[in-house]
């Protein structure tokens, strides 16, 4: 499955968020959740990614395979008592810059408060049932080279499947924050939401 720009802005603004159409390198961050599996544990990399900007007056549309969801290790081995993090579909201004992720690497680090589903029964059906908000490192990584399972890549973070399209993203990135500022806003919808 793929998408187009264009099917990405409609559903953005059908939901009420804002779409970034003003500036060079002015970057719409979206992750599109595969509402196909419902709330079942795939532990594959079967969402999205995208990147939409301007570059002189020209749309620049990138998208890649990623997971929004923690994988089969992070929901039975989670970390944070209340459960494994889940993030909630919704627009998130200024949540993310430019920082260390775990330390180890460049990536986009949350900065700002973003809503998760905590779930900790780990009978791999995510539940949608208790909603937190804070700082938790909901960041945005990659996986390894070309990553087959989700596993804990990811425990609520925003992962990309293979390392060469994240380093493809971060550099535009680092483009856009050195045009603007080091703030990205994050926008996560569902499969189900574009037409």
């Amino acid at each position: 499955m793929s998408y187009t720009r264009e099917q990405i802005e409609a559903a953005v603004k059908a939901k009420g968020y804002k779409y970034f159409e003003n500036g060079e390198f002015n970057v719409n961050i979206i992750g599109i959740r595969n509402s196909a599996p419902g709330k079942k544990v795939t532990n594959v990399f079967d969402d999205w990614l995208t990147l939409s900007y301007k570059e002189g007056a020209v749309w620049k549309f990138l998208i890649w395979p990623a997971t929004t969801d923690p994988g089969t290790k992070g929901v039975k081995e989670f970390h944070n008592a209340g459960g494994v993090a889940r993030l909630v579909p919704g627009q998130y201004p200024g949540s993310h810059a430019i920082g260390l992720h775990q330390g180890k690497y460049e990536a986009l680090k949350q900065k700002a408060n973003v809503k998760v589903y905590r779930d900790a029964n780990k009978d791999m059906v995510y539940d949608e049932t208790k909603i937190t908000e804070g700082l938790y490192g909901i960041n945005i990584h990659k996986a390894g080279a070309d990553s087959t399972y989700v596993e804990n890549w990811s425990e609520g973070c925003q992962v990309f499947k293979k390392s060469a399209d994240f380093d493809k993203f971060l550099a535009i990135c680092k483009k856009a924050a050195s045009l603007s500022a080091n703030s990205f806003t994050y926008t996560l919808i569902e499969s189900k939401d574009i037409i």
